[in-house]
């Protein structure tokens, strides 16, 4: 866990996907500097990122469901605490991933008369809402694991 045991938040994310996005402009800049294209990218990604989203968000369920006391069978701590890891994994791939598709978007635009690069752009838009499916995916299913501190009542004060 990170941020003294309070999860990722919403800033890192977005930092996260500024810097990837930064330092791979800067990397297809110069690729693309030598004369090279923009490579292919697949639609089938982007249906494999959401995939992973909806496979996180499935991990989560029995730790909501534990936490919710709504479970009907133990759920190992090792468990839990693999879920929240999956879980901030897939917010921060998912936030570099979003950085490194919206280089290649800026890069597509700037170029866009090129032949093929209307077809590519509209993949590469595609891979970056589904990298962003997958970093909310990761956010809610920490959200999912969160345990709150129990409630201090006038005594304990």
């Amino acid at each position: 866990m990170v941020n003294e045991g309070l999860g990722l938040r919403w800033p890192q994310l977005v930092a996260t996907a500024v810097v990837v996005g930064a330092v791979s402009w800067i990397g297809w800049r110069i690729y693309l500097g030598t004369g090279a294209l923009l490579g292919p990218a697949s639609w089938i990604s982007s249906v494999l990122l959401v995939v992973m989203a909806v496979l996180v968000i499935g991990a989560g369920l029995p730790v909501r469901r534990f936490l919710r006391g709504e479970a009907t069978k133990p759920l190992s701590p090792i468990r839990a605490a693999r879920t929240l890891v999956l879980a901030q994994a897939a917010a921060l791939t998912g936030s570099g991933v979003v950085g490194w598709y919206a280089a290649q978007v800026a890069h597509a635009l700037a170029e866009i008369s090129l032949p093929g690069y209307r077809e590519l752009l509209w993949r590469l838009v595609a891979l970056c809402l589904s990298a962003a499916v997958l970093a909310v995916a990761g956010m809610v299913t920490q959200r999912m694991c969160r345990v709150d501190p129990p409630d201090r009542g006038e005594d304990d004060a």
